[in-house]
């Protein structure tokens, strides 16, 4: 390479959502260009006119921005540059690189099923590589000629030395005969006119860069490095598809994961620094290298992300994870944890949460007020309470100037001692009325959290 900048791309196709394969790649060449000052491109790749949709477009760029990667400039769409493919197409047909070929789609199968039955490699004949008669007429593909013999070697920064026999590759189209250009055609002329110095990718693209290769030196292009990162499979070792669970970004941002913990998972699939599993963006960025990547495919295992996410929430600063929840939720309850009453609560919560999306369940009880008590939970922890027991710790609430998790618990401790009862009775009793469940935090924190007034609220009931 001559380029001595560090540029590299990612170059998603709207025709779906921003599944988790596109994402690794896309965090792995972000990461790259950040770690070397470099630039990173987004280029839409969109020649597939037919299945390219505005709302595939959207959810990628809105998926992209949540995990906050900005990209450099403005996105590069392929449907704007055709004319500039067919400028450099037209360049190999006049330089005797490409060429004409009018053979129709069932005489090219007919070859290839030809090419089968004799035991050949199923490739089209090449009937018009060295054609110079007077054209056919009619619809034609202009295709590369691949070089007969020789090989072409991709020093992969990832896998290694790969070999490729040329005899191996057909004469593939770039050209199409509706006058688009092949998405290898356009990949080539798009990376080389950009000065994309490191093309990162998922390996199922490894067979198109030795065609890419040969493209390049035709066109007298400097060729870039390639890095081609492993399969990620599912934990059955299969491809992973949507029979294994969310496949989008997007899906899991709804499902109330963060994109911390997202950039985080994509990460570690198939790059490692140790032992090390839980990492800040600052940090992804100080430490990637492609040296830390694996040859070998890697397993994504959604199980893994609760723990990741809970480990990423326990890190934020309470008052970014309270903006977040108000979003997540559009209420404004969770103003109510602003209080700084509230604040060991909120903490409790985010000890028991795994997502964003269980914490309107699982302090339902904080934010209302007529929140159902199960009848058999007051039945087993409410009724043997003395109910004058109950009364007495309202009032001793009420005269409390005080009002923390110690001295209200210290309240408690009281009450049992003046009614002959042991405390887990009173405090049982009060954990129902407060709270309608045994499952909620530290009872000192749930009163705390609540305040005096809601407390003596609740306690009236």
């Amino acid at each position: 390479m001559t380029n001595s900048k560090i540029v590299t791309r990612f170059a998603p196709s709207p025709t779906g959502m921003l599944h988790l394969g596109g994402a690794r790649t896309a965090v792995f060449s972000y990461l790259f260009a950040r770690r070397n000052s470099g630039k990173f491109i987004l280029r839409i790749e969109d020649t597939d006119v037919e299945r390219s949709k505005k709302e595939f477009e959207d959810e990628i760029l809105d998926s992209m921005s949540w995990l906050g990667m900005e990209w450099d400039e403005d996105p590069i769409y392929q449907t704007q540059r055709f004319d500039i493919y067919r400028k450099y197409v037209q360049q190999l047909l006049d330089e005797g690189k490409a060429y004409k070929c009018w053979s129709t789609s069932e005489e090219v199968d007919a070859m290839r099923e030809k090419a089968k039955a004799e035991g050949r490699k199923p490739m089209y004949d090449r009937t018009y590589r060295e054609y110079s008669g007077p054209e056919p007429g009619g619809e034609f593909v202009v295709r590369f000629k691949t070089p007969l013999d020789g090989e072409t070697v991709v020093n992969d920064l990832i896998k290694g030395k790969v070999v490729f026999q040329n005899k191996e590759m057909d004469d593939f189209i770039i050209l199409r005969s509706n006058n688009i250009a092949t998405y290898n055609f356009t990949v080539v002329v798009d990376d080389c006119e950009m000065g994309v110095s490191h093309v990162i990718r998922g390996d199922d693209h490894l067979n198109n860069t030795p065609k890419q290769i040969l493209m390049m030196n035709a066109l007298g292009f400097d060729v870039p490095e390639f890095a081609h990162a492993p399969t990620i499979l599912a934990p059955d070792k299969s491809k992973l598809s949507k029979r294994h669970g969310a496949v989008a970004v997007s899906q899991y941002r709804e499902q109330g994961y963060l994109p911390a913990t997202i950039l985080n998972a994509l990460l570690r699939l198939g790059w490692s620094h140790g032992d090390q599993e839980v990492f800040e963006k600052e940090e992804m960025i100080s430490l990637f290298n492609l040296e830390g990547c694996g040859k070998s495919p890697s397993v994504f295992d959604a199980t893994k992300l609760d723990h990741l996410n809970n480990e990423h929430m326990k890190k934020m600063d309470q008052g970014e994870l309270l903006e977040l929840l108000k979003t997540t939720y559009n209420t404004d309850l969770f103003a109510l944890l602003e209080s700084d009453g509230s604040k060991n609560l909120l903490t409790a919560l985010v000890d028991r949460a795994v997502k964003l999306t269980d914490f309107k369940e699982m302090a339902s009880w904080y934010f209302d007020e007529q929140f159902q008590k199960d009848d058999s939970l007051v039945e087993k922890n409410v009724k043997p309470c003395p109910a004058d027991a109950i009364v007495s710790l309202k009032n001793r609430f009420q005269d409390l100037s005080d009002f923390n998790g110690a001295t209200a618990f210290g309240e408690i401790k009281a009450v049992a001692k003046d009614h002959e009862v042991k405390i887990p009775v009173v405090a049982k009793a009060v954990r129902v009325l407060l709270t309608g469940t045994m499952a909620s935090p530290d009872m000192g924190i749930v009163m705390e959290g609540l305040g005096k007034d809601r407390v003596i609220s609740r306690l009236s009931v």
